[in-house]
């Protein structure tokens, strides 16, 4: 896997720019998602459209077929949840290149339709992983049940349609302005100190790279011997390379031996 810094990935933009065709954006999620929010900030002024995928599976399919979609956002860890490791695999099993990452702050918010009072809450909907997330400011009104449902912008979407004013989501502020809905608290998320970081995907014939590049992404495998992980570090440190994540990951058919991917 072959990864460049911010640079690498404002070059590519750079030179598409003259058409202003929107750059067609795969996210796993729905508009109003937290990759929306990451692919947003990463491309900037870039006009962007938007391809929600339900799966990471389906985004890297979208993006390696190229029909689609021109780019794609993953989340790859997270300060709280850890590692997304099946998105390493996912990555080891593709065509496609990291050409940049991104960094973002997950702010979680209690959405409904205008005017509800938190007291009028029957249920309040979104991922397993934002509920849990939040769960201490749930301890405060144990009239609400938390339902758990497939995505945070999902559950924003429902609610705004289908009119429910018994019904909350914690969702992104973006998912409160596409679906029009009121902001009843803002960051009730328990760890303040929630950020997650996504790759930027490219087919590998689209990836343009830049001089000014300063980082890689690399995965290999080392013979079962002593020693053999410490002598590909040695060459990292011999060249003065720091290293910022080291990742194992079972090697699919091949108990008890891994494959490792640094940053």
């Amino acid at each position: 896997m072959n990864k460049s810094d911010h640079s690498t990935e404002a070059a590519a933009a750079a030179a598409e720019a003259a058409d202003q065709q929107p750059l067609r954006v795969g996210i796993q999620g729905y508009a109003g998602a937290f990759h929306e929010l990451a692919a947003r900030r990463f491309f900037g002024d870039r006009p962007v459209d938007i391809v929600p995928a339900h799966t990471f599976d389906q985004l890297v399919t979208a993006l390696e077929k190229g029909a689609t979609t021109d780019a794609g956002l993953m989340a790859i860890e997270n300060t709280l949840a850890g590692t997304l490791l099946a998105n390493y695999l996912l990555l080891t099993e593709s065509s496609l290149a990291i050409t940049g990452e991104v960094f973002l702050h997950i702010q979680q918010n209690l959405l409904v339709q205008p005017g509800v009072r938190i007291e009028e809450l029957e249920e309040v909907h979104s991922h397993p992983i934002a509920i849990a997330q939040c769960r201490e400011f749930f301890d405060q009104y144990p009239h609400i049940q938390l339902v758990e449902t497939a995505d945070t912008a999902l559950s924003a979407r429902e609610v705004s349609e289908k009119g429910w004013r018994h019904v909350g989501a914690i969702a992104s502020t973006l998912a409160a302005e596409l679906y029009k809905l009121e902001i009843l608290a803002e960051s009730i998320e328990t760890n303040k100190q929630n950020h997650t970081r996504f790759l930027v995907l490219r087919r590998s014939n689209q990836t343009l790279f830049s001089q000014g590049a300063d980082k890689v992404s690399l995965s290999f495998t080392v013979d079962h011997t002593v020693g053999s992980l410490y002598k590909v570090l040695a060459v990292l440190a011999a060249y003065n390379v720091n290293l910022t994540k080291i990742q194992s990951a079972p090697i699919i058919g091949h108990p008890w031996e891994y494959q490792f991917f640094v940053d």
